[in-house]
């Protein structure tokens, strides 16, 4: 099964980020220190240019649809986003069926990246979902 990679945008930053670590990399801390799987592998990264949506992260695996989320909470997604990436990760093409993903992941999505190298056909079930 091919690893999924997580991509923490550590450069997010929301209101409340002036004295204190950016909330990007906050969530980044608060991934790893949660993180029991040797199949995800999370990354911090400089900016995912997504910054009127932070908090930030784009789930990518070779052969898979990647996908990448905003809006999430620094302290307390890190649960939800692991939980998305068990779903991700149990499916041979990245797409989790809508009403099985978490509500951040529904409510979050900000884009959907066909696999590369593209296939000859790619799945268009919850393609606009």
């Amino acid at each position: 099964m091919p690893e999924v990679v997580l991509y923490v945008c550590t450069t997010c930053r929301m209101g409340d980020d002036a004295s204190e670590a950016r909330a990007g990399a906050r969530l980044l801390t608060a991934l790893q220190a949660v993180n029991a799987s040797d199949d995800v592998r999370i990354e911090g990264v400089e900016c995912l240019s997504v910054c009127k949506r932070p908090c930030t992260v784009a789930v990518a695996s070779e052969g898979r649809w990647t996908y990448i989320y905003g809006d999430l909470d620094p302290a307390a997604s890190a649960a939800t986003i692991l939980d998305g990436l068990s779903l991700y990760a149990g499916t041979p093409d990245g797409i989790v069926p809508w009403k099985a993903r978490p509500e951040a992941f529904r409510k979050g999505v900000v884009a959907r990246i066909p696999p590369f190298p593209p296939r000859a056909a790619h799945p268009l079930a919850d393609a606009a979902e």
